[in-house]
């Protein structure tokens, strides 16, 4: 998708634009876990080193934090291109589109940087032992020798910004959608308008699903198998599937995709 984004001229607009962000955080956030997980797999030594195990949970924190926000600036380009059609060229103009990624991965990274320099400095067990698959802030937390309820009230605080916020956004655009959709005269442009949204809305779906179940299910609801299951699919399963979404249910990324293998067959 990346590649593709890049190289065909017709998917150079901020749609385009936010779907190859999409995509580059969905491979360096995967990239971050999958080959830990392959590596041990091959090894049998499931262990890994503080300073990596910093180092992943930085990386992933930030990355996912990026995508919770991304999502939100999806939809509000959908939003625009949907009921502001006219002013989209202004309303989501390059410098615009810019300005609104670098603020999701800004703010990701800020928030990383407390969350991972504050977990790392508390006081640990002598067991060391992480029942999880990767370093995530709610594992390590069972680790540790003091109480941590002050910490997780902040948690929670930063999981309402990065999740219910982008999650009201995304509900406000779309229902504004939804209702200049069913006011369009053509079915023909209705359809067209659903079937732009109705990729980012399944991704939306699985991605903030899981997220929900995994930091607002209540402590009583949660095991370390259930929180194991949960953190896969949107880890590995759900960045796995956003390529297949946008591309299968979009005209015009299956038509770039088509191009360019006709093109690389019919090299010399």
């Amino acid at each position: 998708m990346i590649f593709l984004i890049w190289l065909d001229s017709r998917l150079h607009t901020p749609m385009y634009f936010l779907l190859s962000q999409l995509s580059i955080m969905d491979l360096l956030y995967s990239s971050t876990i999958v080959p830990k997980i392959a590596a041990d797999y091959l090894s049998l030594k499931n262990t890994i080193s503080f300073v990596s195990c910093g180092i992943q949970l930085f990386l992933f924190t930030t990355l996912v934090g990026s995508e919770y926000l991304l999502l939100a600036v999806m939809a509000y380009d959908r939003y625009v291109a949907i009921c502001h059609p006219l002013h989209y060229s202004v309303l989501m103009r390059p410098k615009v589109c810019a300005f609104m990624v670098s603020g999701t991965w800004l703010g990701a990274l800020f928030n990383a940087l407390v969350h991972t320099t504050y977990t790392l400095n508390l006081p640990y067990c002598s067991s060391l032992e992480i029942h999880h698959f990767f370093c995530e802030i709610p594992a390590l937390l069972k680790l540790v020798c003091a109480d941590t309820s002050t910490y997780e009230n902040g948690l929670y605080v930063s999981s309402v910004a990065f999740l219910l916020i982008p999650i009201f956004i995304i509900m406000a655009s779309y229902g504004k959608i939804l209702f200049t959709v069913l006011r369009l005269g053509s079915n023909l442009g209705r359809r067209k308008a659903l079937a732009t949204c109705s990729s980012h809305m399944i991704v939306v779906s699985l991605f903030y699903g899981t997220a929900i179940i995994k930091y607002f299910l209540p402590k009583a609801y949660h095991t370390a198998e259930l929180d194991e299951v949960v953190s896969v699919f949107y880890t590995i399963v759900t960045p796995m599937l956003n390529p297949l979404i946008y591309s299968l249910r979009n005209k015009e990324v299956t038509k770039a995709f088509s191009k360019l293998l006709i093109s690389i067959k019919n090299k010399p």
